[in-house]
């Protein structure tokens, strides 16, 4: 009698690339940059060096950031919860 392994009839996951960790890394940076360019330009009015619409065009800037990076966030944490709850 020949006994052979039982393979599951799924893909098998791979280790993420060098190329997606990188990606991650530069929405990261690219987030923080914009949340920096805000700061800075209100610290820039506060001390009176920058132009009132240049603060309110970089925190405005900056919030869209925000929202965005949160409203996908919400929407991978959703799909997460999906496939999560699906019965196999």
């Amino acid at each position: 009698m020949t006994v052979r392994p039982l393979l599951p009839d799924e893909a098998r996951a791979s280790a993420p690339t060098g190329v997606a960790k990188n990606a991650f890394a530069g929405i990261v940076d690219a987030l923080g940059a914009t949340l920096r360019k805000g700061s800075q330009a209100e610290d820039a009015l506060a001390v009176g060096h920058g132009s009132l619409r240049d603060a309110v065009y970089a925190r405005a800037k900056a919030d869209v950031a925000v929202e965005v990076a949160a409203a996908e966030l919400r929407h991978a944490a959703q799909a997460l919860q999906s496939i999560l709850t699906m019965q196999v």
